[in-house]
């Protein structure tokens, strides 16, 4: 198929220069009211009382269990840690209590689907030098008001390894984005330092093969953006975000993506599917 790059010089080099890149406008207004309609759909047909899957960055390997690995292959739904009272009830209604939704939008959803293998990302996916793509995990991530929780320092190729590392995060801000909200920092350019540690999955569940480095705060820059940006990261760059201590939600779509070209899924990676994704395309 003859799939055309949509990405300049200047924007490649800035990519592989600071290992992210901010696309204004990537969605369309009437595509990011889309994606949030369709979520608020699939939030009012989620029963609640047949899950209370909690997902937390800061304690994920307690967190972690068979919900958390069946949604792989599902649309599974995960509360924030301080969504619940000492009782075991939530404090607000599920629709300010979700942490987020994942991790097979892009395949199940219909809506989510037809944007994750829409032309533009296809092009985008080409300009990066993708062969064989296919979408690994795709998350809506509401960050919400007040208790949205924190995301400590990562990188996305330590979750998504392949041999060689080839994970890129597509980043697309459902609502802007801002320090007081909750938005995405980065170490530019701390992608050239590859890959810390990875994230395993053995017989006794999941674990980081090492400690985390200590990071300097000081060190991070804000990714402040509009609705319908998109942020392209390096599945090496040092990012995160912060607590949304503000009374406004976050709300973005989160799409990973890794080559099967050239490259093998590592067997020991969270993600252990019964089938094979679909490639978005192969050249």
């Amino acid at each position: 198929m003859g799939i055309v790059g949509n990405l300049n010089t200047e924007q490649l080099q800035f990519f592989n220069s600071d290992g992210y890149l901010v696309l204004e406008s990537f969605a369309s207004s009437d595509e990011v009211k889309s994606l949030r309609l369709q979520m608020d759909q699939l939030l009012d047909q989620f029963d609640c009382s047949t899950s209370a899957s909690i997902f937390s960055t800061k304690n994920q390997q307690t967190t972690t269990d068979d919900y958390f690995y069946e949604s792989a292959e599902k649309i599974s739904f995960f509360f924030e840690e301080k969504a619940f009272d000492d009782d075991g009830n939530l404090k607000q209604p599920k629709q300010l209590s979700i942490n987020k939704v994942g991790h097979a939008l892009h395949e199940k959803d219909p809506v989510f689907k037809s944007f994750s293998s829409s032309e533009k990302m296809t092009s985008l996916l080409f300009s990066l030098g993708y062969k064989r793509p296919v979408g690994i995990q795709s998350m809506y991530i509401f960050k919400q008001p007040g208790i949205g929780g924190e995301v400590v320092p990562h990188q996305d190729n330590s979750f998504l390894y392949t041999n060689p590392t080839t994970c890129t995060g597509l980043w697309l801000a459902l609502e802007d984005a801002t320090i007081l909200n909750g938005c995405l920092w980065a170490i530019p350019r701390s992608h050239k330092d590859g890959l810390v540690r990875r994230f395993i999955r053995d017989e006794t569940g999941v674990h980081f093969d090492k400690p985390s480095p200590p990071y300097d705060q000081k060190d991070f820059v804000p990714i402040e953006v509009k609705a319908g940006s998109l942020v392209v990261i390096h599945g090496d760059l040092i990012h995160q975000s912060f607590e949304n201590m503000s009374s406004t939600s976050r709300h973005a779509y989160s799409l990973h993506v890794v080559d099967t070209d050239g490259c093998k899924w590592a067997e020991d990676n969270w993600i252990r599917r019964n089938a094979d994704p679909e490639p978005l395309y192969a050249s």
